[in-house]
């Protein structure tokens, strides 16, 4: 595949960039990676909280005390996203794209990246997995 594919995954927001293909759920992100295969992917943007439970332990727990406990969020999160992509890069040996995480939930933000982060490092490759901010378009 000779034009790799930027992937956006967000339960309620679209990049204004046209080129970004947007999936709203973990199983839809999974689906979409199994469809394509890892290795067809430029670069894949995250966010944290992927429906209400998600955003009522951020405003409840994780605003207040600088913590999440994710026993409380009923759905999947970027987090299982994030988990989900360096288990397939483990399973393939396929290196993972760039990993943006574009989340507004701060501290699943560093959770998710540190994952990442971690797994770039002991695999001896640049700790690449940064925060960023993408144009909307609503």
């Amino acid at each position: 595949m000779e034009n790799k594919i930027k992937l956006y995954l967000d339960d309620i927001r679209t990049p204004l960039d046209k080129e970004w293909e947007v999936v709203r759920t973990f199983e839809e992100l999974v689906k979409h990676i199994k469809q394509v295969g890892l290795e067809n992917y430029d670069v894949i943007s995250l966010d944290h909280d992927l429906g209400d439970s998600a955003i009522q332990e951020y405003i409840l727990n994780g605003s207040p005390n600088y913590t999440l406990d994710y026993n409380n969020i009923l759905e999947k999160t970027g987090m299982d996203c994030a988990k989900f992509l360096v288990a397939e890069s483990m399973s393939t040996s396929i290196p993972l794209p760039q990993i943006y995480i574009h989340s507004a939930n701060p501290i699943g933000s560093a959770n998710m990246m540190g994952y990442v982060n971690n797994y770039l490092k002991n695999q001896k490759l640049p700790q690449t997995c940064i925060r960023v901010r993408i144009k909307l378009s609503m």
